[in-house]
């Protein structure tokens, strides 16, 4: 699987773009945002890129930065999105406005996106709200968090990890909720994961 491409930029357009590496061109289709980024023809460029295989084509989605990549991939999740519609709706919606839309139930910023009806969009928000969530922790700096989102982010963080760990959903949420009121929603991850294991081996 290819996850990035580094090489000379041959063409461009505003859904696709060529790469050179080594002789062999590249297509690689793009959003909007990711268009506007490029550097001029000719010129050294690298995109982190999802490959998407099919029965019939072997395509290749490249992106500026991790953020858009994940939210592409985001969609991705979503019953009814392949990676065309994805594309279009990242060329209509900025990657953290789309991220907010989807946490925050803004089903009228995702209808504002090309190729995306009032049930479509309801559907994404249903669907993909806590991974929204996962990604808006994971790409805004934690001093931009409000302070109940930093709580919220940290309880389920840990709450995920211990579920990645076999623990039963209502005692993770449970030991959750008394190591963030211990530990503090600055703790690193860590530390909360190390608290919680302590306590559930009591």
């Amino acid at each position: 699987m290819i996850s990035r491409i580094e090489g000379n930029l041959l063409e461009k357009s505003p859904t696709r773009v060529v790469i050179d590496v080594g002789g062999v061109g590249y297509e690689l289709l793009v959003p909007l945002s990711t268009f506007s980024a490029l550097p001029d023809e000719g010129k050294t460029v690298a995109l982190r890129v999802h490959t998407h295989v099919r029965q019939e084509a072997f395509l290749l989605y490249g992106f500026a930065t991790a953020r858009e990549k994940a939210v592409f991939e985001l969609l991705l999740h979503a019953s009814r999105v392949g990676p065309k519609l994805a594309q279009t709706i990242l060329s209509g919606v900025e990657a953290g406005e789309l991220i907010e839309a989807i946490r925050s139930g803004q089903v009228a910023v995702l209808r504002a996106a090309p190729g995306v009806g009032a049930k479509m969009a309801e559907r994404i928000v249903v669907e993909l709200r806590d991974r929204a969530a996962e990604l808006e922790i994971e790409f805004v700096p934690a001093e931009r968090l409000h302070p109940v989102a930093s709580e919220n982010g940290a309880r389920h963080q840990l709450v995920s990890a211990l579920l990645n760990l076999q623990t039963p959903k209502a005692r993770a949420e449970r030991v959750a909720d008394e190591v963030v009121d211990s530990e503090g929603v600055e703790a690193p991850i860590e530390e909360l994961v190390r608290a919680a294991l302590r306590r559930l081996a009591r």
